[in-house]
């Protein structure tokens, strides 16, 4: 496997060299009442995603002083496994962070769409979701990109987008399909993914589950990353909470404007809100891109995603997908209706290149 230019950190995580996001964050201690409003709630986060920030740099510096000085992984296992040996804290950033988005569910902005709903008393926005999660499948995915595999999949139902030529429609359509999650349940399960070899835990379709893959996650004990298998449509509000749990965004840039969100994935001010999330992720953890080429969308889309790319999040893996498929009611557009040509995809490689992406994946 070529080691990618990027994600160096991920690797130090996949390795038991550095300690992931969330195990820092258990480790920052927060004083708050799980009753006071929200907006208080918020405040005394803010102040404490500071504290967790520096003691994110100063680990990682150290980490990489060992490194250097000692030019061995080994002493890096050694110092996180010193670090993992501190308690986690009575009541943790983590912790703020579940009770916040707990709070949020009963005027629901997770995602783009901010429906207002009250997900506690059954109330259901586009996504169709209330207060539980079910998951589909889970498995170790041997399909992902490289550095990832084998991945601990978690499939999770429902969606907050509506794609045409969507491949998983009978997961994303069908909010209750598959397993109920019961928090300690999957967490025992995800440990024992990554003591059989999982090299990180990666949530699909994350965001309208936001509350209960935090809750999961406390419950875990593994040194594991967190990968976000995201289509980045999720609000500001929840961008600000993943930071300090989010190793990873494994993120799917669609398209280059909002008429094409419109149309094939029945969403508004994609843009809007997709790309300042792009730009957070890049500032707080690391980044994989996925752009999958639709047929006849390279200058509307692929072209303006590249050049954005390059220019706001540079040092960022991505992957040019071509495993577009007429799936789900693709053929009512009969412009997508196709598999790409050879000569589209060659015409996507050449345009992300001329962009000046330097980590590309094909």
């Amino acid at each position: 496997m070529a080691v990618p230019k990027y994600l160096k950190r991920y690797l130090r995580v996949q390795g038991d060299e550095m300690p992931a996001l969330c195990r820092i964050t258990e480790r920052i201690s927060v004083e708050f009442d799980p009753e006071m409003e929200l907006e208080e709630l918020r405040r005394i986060h803010e102040a404490s995603i500071r504290e967790y920030r520096k003691l994110r740099e100063s680990l990682d510096i150290e980490a990489m002083d060992s490194l250097v000085y000692a030019d061995s992984p080994d002493r890096l296992r050694m110092y996180t496994e010193s670090f993992l040996e501190i308690p986690k804290a009575s009541t943790s950033l983590l912790d703020l962070k579940i009770t916040i988005v707990g709070r949020m569910l009963r005027n629901c902005s997770c995602c783009g769409w901010n429906c207002g709903v009250n997900r506690e008393e059954g109330e259901k926005g586009f996504c169709r979701l209330t207060d539980s999660s079910y998951y589909s499948s889970e498995f170790m995915h041997m399909g992902e990109e490289p550095e990832l595999v084998p991945s601990h999949t978690i499939f999770f139902s429902g969606c907050v987008f509506a794609c045409v030529y969507c491949q998983n429609w009978e997961i994303s359509t069908c909010p209750k399909c598959g397993t109920k999650v019961e928090p300690r349940k999957l967490a025992k399960l995800i440990d024992l993914r990554r003591l059989h070899g999982a090299k990180n835990v990666n949530f699909v379709t994350p965001t309208p589950h936001t509350y209960t893959i935090l809750k999961t996650i406390r419950e875990t004990s593994q040194n594991n990353p967190v990968i976000w298998n995201s289509n980045m449509y999720h609000s500001p509000e929840i961008a600000e909470i993943l930071e300090g749990v989010v190793d990873v965004y494994l993120g799917d840039f669609k398209y280059g404007n909002n008429d094409c969100a419109r149309k094939y994935s029945k969403i508004k001010n994609y843009l809007e809100i997709v790309q300042p999330n792009f730009k957070f992720a890049y500032e707080t953890a690391e980044v994989l891109l996925r752009h999958l080429v639709l047929p006849d969308n390279l200058e509307c889309c692929t072209k303006p995603i590249a050049e954005w790319v390059a220019k706001n999040i540079p040092e960022t893996r991505f992957n040019l997908m071509f495993q577009y498929m007429p799936c789900y009611r693709a053929m009512e557009y009969p412009e997508i209706a196709r598999q790409l040509t050879a000569e589209e995809e060659e015409k996507a490689i050449e345009i992300v290149r001329e962009a000046g992406i330097e980590d590309l994946l094909v």
